[in-house]
């Protein structure tokens, strides 16, 4: 939790402000329809959906604190009918959600995408522990940094969480190709690849977001540049990624009723 700088426009408030409603918004309407969508799929799918319901819900509940933190720190009015006025109300913007939500969430989505490849049983448990526990380790890096003004320190833990973030990206990248290329059908292995290829693009989002504050940006654009671009790709990397969960496991689910694959 560090303290906001003084100064923002009301173009860089409201942005902010914007974008957090945004991510709750679709966060919330996400969850509703991944467990709607829960009898539409087989057993074999229901867990991964739960999952992702799960993330989405978790991910609603911090953007909703989020929000209420950067709503309390400000008041905004318009003076005589002129332009509105952004100020300090000395309350702190915990910014900390993001970084608790991420560490539940994180493991969460790539657990899910493991499971609905309805890999082999041993490969499934090694996977989800591995990848859970490199996301989890690269979340938890990450943080020390995020709340540090001091460049060279922000740089040092940013490049310590590199380090698990480029293994578990690689693993999606490349690792996972061959179990992709044994999906059930051409559908399926698409809808798997573009999975893969959407969390590898949105999680590349975020080193760059987190770097902001360390290439001379600073005071209320760096702020707003950092909240808008990490609701963006949280959208992108849990409710667009969950769709596409949804629509691997009913694809899968339509290939199984039909005979076309026998339940494993």
């Amino acid at each position: 939790m560090a303290p906001l700088p003084d100064g923002f426009s009301y173009a860089e408030w409201n942005a902010t402000y914007n974008a957090l409603s945004f991510g709750i918004a679709a966060m919330g309407s996400a969850t509703i329809f991944f467990w709607l969508q829960l009898p539409n799929v087989t057993k074999s799918y229901r867990t991964a959906l739960t999952i992702t319901g799960i993330v989405t819900l978790i991910a609603t509940y911090h953007y909703i604190r989020i929000f209420n933190s950067w709503s309390e720190a400000f008041t905004v009015a318009s003076k005589d009918g002129g332009d509105y006025e952004v100020q300090l109300t000395g309350a702190p913007f915990n910014d900390g959600y993001r970084y608790v939500d991420w560490l539940l969430t994180v493991p969460l989505l790539l657990i899910e995408l493991i499971l609905v490849m309805k890999l082999p049983q041993a490969e499934t448990v090694s996977l989800s522990w591995k990848l859970g526990l490199a996301s989890a380790l690269m979340v938890a890096l990450g943080y020390p940094g995020e709340i540090q003004e001091d460049l060279s320190v922000r740089w040092f833990w940013w490049c310590l969480s590199m380090i698990p973030f480029c293994y578990v990206v690689f693993t999606l990248a490349v690792g996972l190709a061959e179990a992709t290329s044994k999906q059930p059908s051409p559908a399926a292995a698409s809808l798997a690849s573009a999975a893969r290829y959407l969390t590898v693009f949105s999680w590349l989002t975020y080193p760059f977001v987190y770097m902001v504050k360390s290439v001379g940006l600073a005071g209320p654009a760096a702020t707003m540049y950092e909240q808008v671009g990490y609701s963006i790709a949280d959208v992108m990397a849990k409710a667009v990624f969950g769709v596409l969960i949804w629509a691997l496991a009913a694809e899968k689910s339509a290939v199984e009723e039909s005979g076309k694959l026998l339940p494993n």
